[in-house]
């Protein structure tokens, strides 16, 4: 009984303790890191949002780029931190590529190190094709490589990203051979989109839609449930004759675990006020990315989710890293 007497208040103290962390939080800035270079979809929205939340929260959030080894140096920086609020990470869709992809080689656990805070946008991905390419559509993309199987070669910014996994994916569903080309970026892989030295390339639409507006290179669909708003002019896969597949990066904000929960639900609750003010929420529609900002919980079922699905086409399509 004195024991039970002993955990009892031990756990009422620790209760107390949390609740008093998070009264008092934040009482100095925040570090956030995000593990990639300056200037992409990651940086971007991540220093929108927390522009943004800085003023609700009353604290400087202070963001750092840390990148590195597809992620893993900064979510590491992270998983190691005090679980006390003050260190932030950034990740997208290559986080949940990353769990099968690097299975018992990572430094940290992908789910038990770290907490979710909140999905805070998501991008669907937009296929495109170089201009000489003779498919103009889904259904015509998938008749030729049918017809030339291992021919058509895709681009993609790195092994395990989004683009490559998602074109993968396709591959997979529609039963057509197509070769994977990786590229240390995006921005590579584009400059040979344009050559014609590879046919296809996924990215998000705030890289490709500038490209295809010029005539640079042609869309052929989006991997959403329908036309986005920024975009309308390009059909979704379905609309285009393909299988109705969904697929996005996306940013999601995580915790060291172990952050008080109070804590956490009060990041949350700063991330979908910033996501959904109409400031924030404009700028990523016009981006084509859809804000989402939603709880730990909801975020944490997403990238169980996510982490699912990407390791059956990891294991299906055998994909391996250096």
């Amino acid at each position: 009984m004195n024991l039970f007497k002993s955990a009892l208040a031990a756990t009422v103290l620790a209760l107390a303790a949390g609740t008093a962390a998070a009264q008092s939080y934040p009482n100095k800035p925040i570090r956030w890191i995000v593990p990639y270079t300056p200037g992409g979809i990651t940086d971007n929205v991540t220093r929108m949002v927390t522009g943004k939340m800085q003023a609700s929260l009353g604290q400087t959030i202070v963001v750092e780029n840390k990148p590195g080894a597809n992620s893993i140096i900064g979510v590491d920086l992270t998983a190691k931190a005090p679980a006390d609020g003050y260190t932030i990470v950034t990740v997208i869709a290559a986080h949940a590529a990353n769990a099968t992809l690097y299975q018992g080689r990572l430094p940290f656990d992908p789910v038990k190190s770290l907490v979710p805070v909140s999905l805070a946008a998501v991008a669907p991905l937009i296929l495109t094709a170089n201009n000489a390419f003779p498919a103009k559509d889904v259904r015509e993309l998938i008749a030729y490589a049918k017809a030339n199987p291992g021919k058509v070669s895709f681009g993609s910014s790195g092994v395990g990203a989004a683009a490559h996994l998602t074109t993968e994916l396709l591959k997979q569903t529609a039963g057509i051979d197509m070769t994977h080309v990786p590229y240390k970026g995006t921005a590579p892989a584009l400059t040979d989109l344009q050559a014609g030295n590879i046919q296809i390339l996924i990215d998000v639409p705030s890289t490709m839609m500038p490209h295809v507006r010029g005539g640079k290179v042609k869309a052929l669909a989006m991997f959403s449930e329908k036309r986005l708003p920024s975009v309308p002019e390009v059909p979704t896969m379905a609309e285009a004759g393909g299988p109705p597949l969904l697929a996005s990066t996306w940013v999601m904000f995580l915790a060291p675990a172990g952050t008080p929960r109070e804590i956490v639900n009060k990041l949350s609750q700063a991330v979908s006020d910033a996501v959904k003010s109409p400031e924030v929420s404009g700028k990523l529609n016009d981006l084509g990315i859809i804000p989402v900002g939603n709880t730990s919980d909801q975020a944490a079922k997403f990238l169980a989710d996510e982490i699912a699905q990407w390791g059956r086409v990891i294991s299906t399509a055998g994909v391996k890293t250096d």
